[in-house]
């Protein structure tokens, strides 16, 4: 396999009635994450946003845009979904926060885990922590953009405790399964950061707030306040 994870990925962010994010997390480990992975998508994870009490995140991944059209077709026109559909949609207050989007280069994409996902039936958390930083932009990402980064942004992540470990922009392909919406209209660029525990999580916020000017050298793209999720993987997370 190759070491990229995915070549097309959907960050999704699901806003639950009060109360039913358990609900969902259990139902959704039990239930759906082999049979989405059995019709070639790939289940990267699945986490509580840390700051909403009330939303589920999760990642899922594709070959390419053809074969996340095929793979969602398998599962939402199969039996597994058909079966718990009601159950899922009856937590969810909103299901279309989705983010389509694509390594800025092959090499930027989320590497495949080196440790198998928990068995079914798994309930330990994991200490880590993931956060998800998203730069909404006023065009397309591009070369300035991604060269900043690497030569302005990375270091100082780096030196705040927080080494980015995936890089990607929006995936600007026609969304290929349309039952399915996803946000369009805008441009985004994205990197995730894995902490060992929230300690360390809470230690680089701390140093992030000193640090003002952090972000500066990223101004000229952006076209809203930068956008942290702060992300406490479930029992079964493969990202973790």
């Amino acid at each position: 396999m190759p070491s990229s994870c995915c070549s097309v990925l959907e960050l999704r962010q699901y806003t639950l009635h009060p109360g039913q994010r358990d609900v969902l997390v259990s139902l959704f480990e039990r239930a759906f994450i082999e049979p989405q992975e059995t019709t070639g998508m790939h289940l990267i994870g699945q986490f509580r946003d840390e700051d909403r009490p009330d939303r589920f995140v999760w990642l899922r991944g594709f070959r390419d845009m053809a074969s996340r059209r095929e793979a969602l077709s398998a599962f939402y026109g199969g039996p597994v979904w058909k079966e718990h559909r009601n159950a899922a949609n009856m937590t969810m207050q909103d299901s279309d926060n989705v983010l389509l989007l694509r390594p800025v280069r092959p090499d930027t994409g989320l590497a495949h885990p080196s440790a198998t996902r928990p068995s079914p039936g798994a309930d330990a958390r994991p200490d880590s922590r993931v956060e998800v930083t998203v730069c909404y932009l006023k065009a397309p990402a591009d070369e300035g953009l991604t060269a900043c980064f690497e030569q302005h942004m990375r270091p100082v992540l780096t030196e705040l405790g927080a080494t980015p470990q995936g890089l990607f922009q929006t995936e600007p392909a026609e969304n290929t399964f349309p039952a399915l919406p996803v946000r369009t209209g805008e441009q985004v660029f994205v990197w995730l950061t894995v902490f060992p525990d929230a300690g360390h999580h809470q230690e680089h916020l701390r140093r992030r707030a000193a640090a003002k000017g952090w972000a500066e050298p990223l101004q000229p793209w952006l076209s809203a306040p930068i956008e942290h999720l702060s992300l406490s993987p479930t029992a079964r997370s493969e990202l973790r």
